[in-house]
């Protein structure tokens, strides 16, 4: 009885730690999940910290966004892209959530990007 015990016991003690090992999930990468949200931020950070130099950083929620397609013009520019969500202005002051909005044109180019308060 002991000759078949011992094998189940270590074979049971080997399994657990490769389990949980299994289950561990990767840090989340700090690259933006597309390269509208990507553009958007780059050109929202230089726009904001030229404005505001205390602005180090923008937090854009990646999962909350939205990455809409578009076919629409403001005039004769055509608008290819629309990022809406939630974004928050790193500072040393406490950071509230803000409406984002940016329209990217032809080539990813950005044409506006909004903040407002909540």
């Amino acid at each position: 009885m002991l000759r078949f015990l011992a094998p189940a016991l270590i074979s049971a003690a080997l399994y657990v730690p490769i389990a949980a090992l299994a289950q561990e999930v990767p840090p989340k990468s700090e690259k933006p999940a597309t390269p509208e949200i990507a553009t958007c931020k780059a050109a929202a950070l230089q726009t904001l910290h030229a404005k505001e130099p205390e602005i180090k950083d923008i937090y854009i929620d990646e999962d909350g966004a939205t990455v809409a397609v578009s076919e629409s013009k403001i005039e004769d520019i055509p608008i290819t892209r629309i990022v809406m969500g939630e974004a928050y202005l790193r500072t040393d002051r406490s950071d509230k959530p803000r409406r984002f909005l940016c329209l990217l044109g032809e080539k990813n180019k950005v044409l506006l990007t909004f903040f407002t308060a909540r």
